[in-house]
């Protein structure tokens, strides 16, 4: 149904205009304008003009609440605006009146500020506008006004080279020089720590994360990433599908900001071969907020265009947003507890995607042709987009990911209290933690660590891992008092599987937080071990016919002592078994014996 709508909405041509809101007394509109508004349309506020003012709406506005909601890496608070009808803004109360919740993050890149002063425009309008205020009868908005507080306070006019305007604006990394777009899981970042607690106190039915397009030339003002449709439980990914986007897709296009899916594509232009759908990983805001059942948006204003449009855009898909989510509260709230319902008694979860190239659907594409002339740099042929060539065509869109790797989920995980790191990250995406009361061995299923790719330069603060191959097997294995239980028998679950099982994409392990099992502790030296290595041979024959076996295989193996001595010490009782072995257990046999985390 979607796919439908949204191919005859990009081949169709904008209709009249729904004017953008604007405050209706021109003695308070004066005193209420925001500095996006202030000024020439290509400024956006600075971090404090825009603290300041929310202050100011909390001050005037019993329906806004502006309080700290953590630290940043910088040492300035993070904050929440919570907009509410009656001024309700705690979590426990909101869902009692049975609203539904929205979160709008901003500044996250700094220097794609749309969204920062879209949301200052939105906030006051909601409470000062009386076409706006029934949006709030079924919806709580929580706004970040700037999470990437560091971002901005490190303001410049150069970092974004591609970028028309806005004539300054905050830097991409944060104080660590870290993209927190790439810090959900990690959580390398105290930004990214508080997002975590902020995000679970909430529990929000819908994220939005605001943010500005690099990438190709084409006539849109705006993409959009929506949670990717196969990652989303069924039940909401049929709402998303089926009722908000082709809703959002029809109000953009009536407010002549028509939308596509964001332009990510293989070839030289996007008519080449196609666009694909954006797999947003739990690293990324969108794919994390979709391991707690909350449908994500990542708005993507294009970065050619004026700024003032790309503020406008912004402010007309959140007020669309609003709009959709208030008419659809039930049906929404229906699908999230059928999500939440379902994943509670979920046992197989996949932990790596992979784009499904046989499938595509075909959208009516608004673009530019692409073109080659000379460089005035190099001389060589160079493209560019020939703005005074514009089309409308057909091209195929990727957008159906299959599981490639699946678990079945285990009664429990047991995490050694060795790794607190691990355990502190699991406690901010709300995993409850038992942990147990004596000392005890356990007979579960242990993970031995195979092959696997590393990156071969730092990304985001870490070497990377990907493609991990394992072998599993039953184990003895001792644990200890205070050691953690992370049993599944919670509404957290997904998040627990896609963190702790190894060969997940954002696992912890793919993010080094393991790294200390791939290295081998102990070893040995050859003129020893060759006399230890024979007595063994002798002792066990089955070791011996390994041995030849493989000689008679492997004829580079067989002219290698050094190889054949090492065969026989990993065969032996002398090799550490915890090397290369994953220190999280799955536990299938029943309760143990705990105390409260």
């Amino acid at each position: 149904m979607f796919s439908v709508l949204l191919a005859a909405l990009l081949a169709g041509s904008p209709t009249a205009t729904v004017p953008f809101p604007q405050p209706t007394s021109s003695v308070a509109a004066a005193d209420w304008l925001t500095p996006f508004e202030k000024g020439n349309g290509n400024t956006t506020a600075t971090y404090q003009e825009c603290i300041d003012y929310y202050q100011r709406l909390d001050t005037r506005y019993a329906e806004v609440t502006m309080r700290r909601a953590g630290t940043t890496d910088s040492g300035r608070p993070l904050h929440e605006v919570v907009i509410s009808a009656d001024g309700q803004n705690d979590p426990v109360g909101t869902r009692a009146a049975k609203r539904q919740v929205v979160l709008i993050q901003n500044g996250i890149h700094p220097g794609e500020p749309e969204g920062i002063d879209a949301s200052m425009m939105l906030a006051r309008d909601l409470v000062r506008e009386p076409a706006l205020r029934p949006l709030l009868d079924h919806l709580t908005v929580v706004i970040i006004p700037i999470y990437n507080v560091d971002g901005a306070l490190n303001r410049n006019s150069t970092s974004r080279a591609n970028q028309n305007g806005p004539e300054s604006f905050g830097f991409r990394g944060n104080a660590r020089n870290l993209d927190l777009n790439r810090d959900y899981v990690k959580q390398d970042s105290r930004n990214a720590q508080s997002f975590a607690d902020l995000f679970q106190k909430w529990q929000p039915e819908v994220f939005v994360d605001t943010h500005t397009s690099n990438g190709a030339d084409y006539q849109y003002t705006m993409t959009l990433i929506a949670t990717q449709k196969d990652k989303l439980h069924p039940a909401l990914s049929a709402y998303l599908t089926g009722r908000l986007l082709p809703s959002l897709y029809q109000g953009m296009e009536q407010r002549q900001w028509p939308l596509t899916p964001y332009v990510d594509f293989e070839g030289r232009t996007p008519d080449a071969r196609g666009l694909q759908g954006f797999l947003e990983t739990p690293r990324y805001s969108s794919g994390y907020a979709a391991l707690f059942n909350t449908i994500g948006f990542i708005t993507e204003t294009h970065m050619l265009k004026a700024y003032r449009p790309r503020v406008k855009a912004t402010y007309d898909f959140l007020y669309l947003l609003l709009q959709q989510l208030h008419l659809s509260a039930e049906e929404l709230g229906k699908a999230r507890a059928e999500a939440n319902r379902q994943t509670a008694a979920q046992q197989t979860f996949p932990l790596v995607w992979q784009l499904d190239t046989t499938r595509a659907e075909t959208l009516q594409f608004r673009g530019y042709e692409g073109r080659t002339k000379a460089s005035e740099v190099s001389g060589l042929p160079r493209l560019y987009y020939d703005q005074k060539a514009p089309y409308t065509k057909p091209v195929k869109y990727f957008n159906t990911f299959r599981p490639a790797v699946q678990v079945q989920a285990p009664q429990a995980y047991v995490l050694p209290q060795a790794w607190g790191e691990v355990a502190e990250r699991l406690r901010r995406g709300g995993v409850q933690l038992r942990r147990l009361s004596r000392d005890t061995t356990l007979t579960a299923e242990v993970y031995y660590l195979g092959d696997f790719a590393t990156v071969p330069r730092p990304y985001e603060g870490h070497y990377l891992h990907s493609r991990l191959q394992v072998r599993q097997e039953q184990q003895k294995q001792r644990f200890y008092r205070g050691d953690y239980v992370v049993s599944l028998d919670q509404p957290h679950r997904r998040f627990a599987i896609e963190t702790l099982e190894p060969q997940a994409t954002d696992s912890f392990f793919a993010w080094g937080f393991f790294d200390s099992v791939l290295q081998q502790k102990e070893h040995f030296s050859d003129y020893v071990f060759e006399d230890v290595a024979a007595d063994l041979l002798r002792r066990d024959p089955k070791l011996r016919q390994q041995l030849e076996e493989r000689k008679k295989a492997d004829p580079a193996f067989a002219k290698s002592a050094s190889a054949q001595l090492e065969f026989v010490y990993r065969h032996s009782p002398y090799c550490e078994p915890s090397h290369l072995r994953y220190p999280v257990v799955r536990w299938q046999g029943g309760a143990l014996n705990t105390t409260g985390d």
